[in-house]
């Protein structure tokens, strides 16, 4: 039997349990929820970065943003939140729309 030791989505013993598959979990308390959802976002980013095309990249993005959500969740935050804060720090000191590369800064 593997293990695997890691988060999981919430209906993934459900689908596990469909296949015929028998599987042991147990429910994390915050502090290793927060970690281990720390983990996972680096888990789906480096999957992100190994994405071949488009429609694996935009998947892999679709994972990190509900890491993302769970995230903002566990500090009390709502995604809304979470997009209010980016559109503020985008206003004062941009975007990267503009696919700038700072080489150097002379003092």
């Amino acid at each position: 039997m593997p293990t695997y030791n890691k988060l999981v989505r919430d209906r993934i013993p459900e689908i596990i349990e469909r296949s015929g598959k028998k599987y042991t979990t147990r429910v994390l308390d915050q502090t290793e929820y927060i970690k281990e959802l720390k983990k996972k976002s680096f888990e789906e980013l480096e999957e992100y970065t190994n994405a071949e095309n488009d429609e694996e990249a935009l998947e892999e993005l679709a994972d990190l943003l509900e890491i993302i959500y769970a995230l903002a969740e566990t500090h009390g935050a709502s995604i809304e939140k979470v997009e209010e804060l980016r559109k503020q720090k985008a206003e004062e000191r941009g975007g990267y729309k503009e696919k700038m590369f700072l080489i150097e800064v002379e003092d």
